[in-house]
């Protein structure tokens, strides 16, 4: 297995990053219905009865070599609270992009967010050598979009036409990146944000 897919548990004061498993599937289910957020039409969050099969298509994913798959735990609750990847790993390249994230309701625009983006950024560029990082969020997903661009990420431009949603309409995907160079000052304000 290499490095990019490897399972490795991230840990700060705010929240811990677990490697996805099947023993998470309950604790997954009660965070999806914090909001219930499948019923967003712009996010693809699993329901509760399709959080099996999620968390199987993300494991398969991973011992194809393509994802990365944790479950959120809230340092505050200590509870799961989401899911989150690295996914469209390029291992030859050095890329990763990290999405397929969510959160409960009640953990979204919290400290958790932004200590889940630093943990996840070190690790792909301080570990595993990034020469950059994406975020994709749908076009219309406008607190994602903005989130992102809190995180320090530059827009890159936008995919149209470039998935479908699952009630069969074109999504129009904004793409964001941040590259090795400009991971410093990036980790500098971050750390700054949580130490506010």
């Amino acid at each position: 297995m290499n490095s990019f897919v490897e399972p490795i548990s991230l840990n700060g004061r705010h929240a811990s990053l677990e490697p996805l498993s099947h023993r998470h599937h309950d604790d997954l289910v009660e965070a999806t219905r914090d909001g219930e957020l499948w019923k967003l039409w712009y996010t693809s969050v699993p329901s509760p009865e399709g959080m099996s099969a999620e968390i199987e298509r993300r494991l398969a994913l991973q011992q194809a070599g393509l994802m990365l798959p944790w479950s959120v735990r809230s340092g505050a609750s200590g509870k799961i609270v989401g899911m989150t990847t690295y996914m469209n790993i390029d291992a030859t390249y050095r890329r990763v992009e990290i999405g397929s994230t969510w959160y409960a309701k009640s953990a979204q625009r919290t400290a958790l967010n932004t200590e889940c983006k630093l943990m996840l950024l070190t690790h792909a560029f301080e570990s595993l050598a990034c020469i950059a990082v994406e975020f994709r969020t749908a076009f219309f997903n406008h607190a994602s979009r903005r989130a992102i661009e809190r995180l320090g990420a530059k827009q890159d431009g936008i995919l149209r036409s470039h998935q479908l949603y699952t009630d069969g309409s074109l999504r129009d995907t904004v793409v964001f990146s941040i590259i090795a160079g400009e991971w410093p000052p990036v980790k500098r304000h971050l750390q700054f944000k949580l130490d506010r």
